[in-house]
């Protein structure tokens, strides 16, 4: 839809979409039925050399940026949804905190097996209680004797039930015992020990193939050498890895958006009544052009986000409104597809549907719309805090 400005991304666009095109409609749609994971099509992807593209070339990764991360997911989406991009995203942010904050065994150790696709992690930050206030977690980590004995609980885990790694976020301190709320939590990259860790699969509205999970944590021994960076300071260490999920998953529901769009467009040039295309009505022709310029503007959004990330410049207002536009705009791309595929929009064998099931949770994760607006009301227009 719409034209790269670099060529290299242009070469990144051309040879992930080679991979994702071995994976059709007909697949996505059986996982969508089944909710088996989507094991091929990760292994493809790793094959071609794409899980690592943000890791140093050291550690067997290609060495690019956020933004060519964010076009490599944008292309993803295209192919495959939520299912396809959810099930690799991780590896495009969730090793940050290693890489920026890890000793360099830890990164000798972990990251080259994130590149070549062999460990599939776990993200354990949100809890049921907590939601968005991450800083009133209550999962705990306990001093031991060569490390930690950690209990709780942790809500909306992907790939729980596929997952030999978790990235987890838990108290070393609790929270009545520090000054600022955001002090004592610790991060740990860690074995995800299922004689320590029960999982319950979350049923959903969509990305069936790739599980969403409640996980309890009973008695996990964590080493000490599984700690990330200092104990007490892993509330800021996370915060490295939300600016890049943040624009990965505008550039995902902007890739959503652009493939029902482009369903939307040929069914309206296809499908004939009374006589004549519905497509040479305008009542469907301005709605999806509209659909068209959001999606270029959202997009415009997500590449200026990246280039400040990987020029080391503030972004946090760009990130957020990256996945803010990228989200809406993907959204209404796709109920604007069912809508013109009438009850056809309805029916599965036209995909439509599924892409408006699945673009969904790019408006709800990770991070809510109103938070954005907060964000961005109290940091870029100065206003006085909401909560």
């Amino acid at each position: 839809m719409f034209r790269d400005i670099d060529d290299n991304h242009t070469t990144i666009r051309d040879g992930v979409q080679a991979v994702c095109e071995r994976f059709d409609d007909d697949y996505w749609l059986a996982r969508d039925a089944d909710g088996v994971f989507p094991n091929d099509f990760c292994a493809a992807i790793s094959e071609g050399g794409w899980l690592g593209i943000t890791l140093p070339e050291e550690y067997g990764g290609a060495g690019l940026g956020v933004t060519e991360a964010a076009v490599m997911m944008n292309a993803v989406a295209r192919c495959g949804a939520m299912s396809a991009a959810s099930a690799i995203h991780i590896n495009m942010f969730g090793p940050h905190p290693i890489l920026v904050f890890g000793t360099e065994a830890q990164k000798q150790k972990w990251l080259p097996r994130l590149a070549k696709g062999l460990d599939k992690v776990s993200f354990g930050v949100t809890e049921p209680n907590a939601g968005l206030d991450t800083t009133n977690i209550t999962t705990f980590a306990k001093k031991v004797d060569g490390g930690y004995l950690v209990n709780g609980r942790k809500i909306w885990n992907s790939t729980a039930q596929e997952a030999d790694r978790i990235m987890l976020l838990a108290r070393t301190t609790k929270r009545e015992d520090v000054k600022k709320s955001t002090e004592g939590m610790s991060i740990f990259y860690t074995a995800f020990d299922r004689t320590k860790i029960e999982t319950q699969v979350i049923e959903k509205m969509g990305r069936k193939a790739v599980d969403s999970n409640m996980i309890f944590i009973d008695n996990l021994f964590i080493p000490d050498e599984d700690l990330i960076g200092e104990e007490g300071r892993g509330f800021y260490y996370i915060l490295h890895s939300m600016n890049p999920e943040r624009i990965l998953v505008g550039a995902e529901g902007v890739g959503i958006g652009q493939d029902a769009l482009r369903r939307a467009s040929t069914y309206a040039v296809e499908r004939e009544v009374f006589g004549r295309p519905i497509g040479k009505n305008q009542a469907i022709q301005h709605p999806l052009a509209e659909n068209w310029m959001e999606l270029e503007g959202a997009w415009l959004t997500v590449m200026r986000a990246a280039e400040l990330f990987d020029a080391g410049e503030n972004c946090g207002a760009e990130a957020n409104a990256s996945k803010f536009m990228g989200a809406r705009a993907g959204y209404n791309a796709a109920l604007q597809a069912v809508m013109t595929h009438g009850g056809m929009g309805y029916a599965k064998e036209y995909h439509v549907e599924r892409l408006l099931r699945e673009v969904m949770i790019t408006r709800i994760a990770p991070v809510s719309e109103q938070l954005i607006s907060s964000f961005v009301a109290e940091r870029v227009l100065g206003m006085p805090k909401s909560y």
